[in-house]
């Protein structure tokens, strides 16, 4: 007699028996490439909490971009690294900042082959190291912060970026950027939302890539996710497709996935995970110890944010896993 608990088994026998019966499929058309590019290099520098990964200059960020695409890569996005910081972060909507003149030169390079995304928020640009403007006493102003998150978009959208994604966390920030953007004839420009993106301890290795440190040893408690809370993020996520978001972000990915399976059971929109900097350093950390083999632990993980329920996954590993996976 065949025990029907048995049917599993016999499904796994082989490797082609398990690719065919796979129930979630990773593929390179899932992936988005985080880029950093900085004011004022001469050669790209590498970021050493991240191994792999560079702060580059537009020369090379050009070159990259450009390799991505011919892997199959589909979309990446851009962070800013400013020579100067203010206040105000004025870099972040100069016509001619960094991520402005990066999205133009990328745009020739790559034309339609990618889908150019930015970041669109302050903490790069400010020498506070905060994603918003401040009041006299240190708190994060929000509603002056969206006027500044307006001047970003259309500073973004003006030099070509395909999708603005906020990532401050302000109340009200997609519809203050949807308004901007569809008043000054940008309509196409689509967003994604960081909709759910907490206070996470695993954003270290990307403060190191954009050189942030948050002012007296602060935090972003105060704005971002806390930990603890799914149905608050799961709101946040309904506000932001209410306000005019065509996809929504949860950040971290891994850590996260009971949200991201929440989200997927509620939403229709693009389902967006971010593996964010901590995790990915982890992962080389114990590959470089031989604790564990890296290359089957990205592939793995990130096939669990899939499976999760993302329908993209932003991650450093995007062009080591597109050149496995093309």
């Amino acid at each position: 007699m065949t025990f029907p608990q048995r049917r599993p088994r016999r499904l796994r026998r082989t490797p082609a028996l398990r690719r065919l019966v796979a129930e979630t499929r990773l593929g390179v058309d899932d992936l988005v490439a985080p880029l950093f590019v900085r004011e004022g290099l001469g050669d790209p520098v590498p970021v050493p909490s991240l191994p792999g990964v560079v702060q580059h200059t537009v020369a090379s960020l050009r070159k990259e971009a450009a390799e991505l695409a011919d892997l199959g890569v589909p979309a990446l996005i851009l962070f800013g690294v400013p020579e100067r910081k203010d206040a105000e972060g004025s870099g972040a909507s100069d016509p001619d900042g960094i991520v402005q003149v990066a999205l133009r030169e990328l745009r020739d390079e790559v034309g339609d082959r990618m889908v150019l995304m930015a970041d669109l928020c302050l903490d790069e640009y400010t020498d506070h190291g905060h994603c918003g403007l401040l009041t006299s006493d240190g708190r994060v102003d929000n509603d002056a912060t969206l006027e500044r998150y307006a001047e970003v978009a259309l500073a973004q959208a003006e030099a070509g970026v395909d999708v603005c994604a906020p990532s401050g966390m302000m109340d009200g920030q997609v519809f203050a950027i949807r308004e901007a953007l569809d008043d000054d004839g940008f309509e196409e420009v689509a967003i994604l939302a960081y909709s759910a993106k907490y206070a996470s301890a695993l954003y270290g290795p990307f403060r190191d890539a954009v050189d942030v440190e948050i002012a007296g040893g602060g935090d972003r408690k105060a704005y971002q996710q806390d930990w603890a809370n799914v149905r608050e993020s799961l709101m946040e996520l309904r506000s932001d497709v209410e306000e005019g978001a065509d996809m929504v972000m949860v950040k971290p990915a891994l850590t996260y996935l009971d949200v991201l399976a929440r989200a997927r059971a509620e939403l229709d929109v693009p389902l967006a995970a971010y593996h964010v900097s901590g995790e990915y350093a982890m992962v080389h950390a114990a590959a470089e110890r031989g604790w564990i083999d890296g290359d089957a632990v990205a592939l793995e993980q990130i096939t669990a944010v899939k499976r999760a329920g993302a329908d993209l996954v932003l991650t450093y590993f995007a062009r080591s896993l597109a050149e496995r996976l093309g």
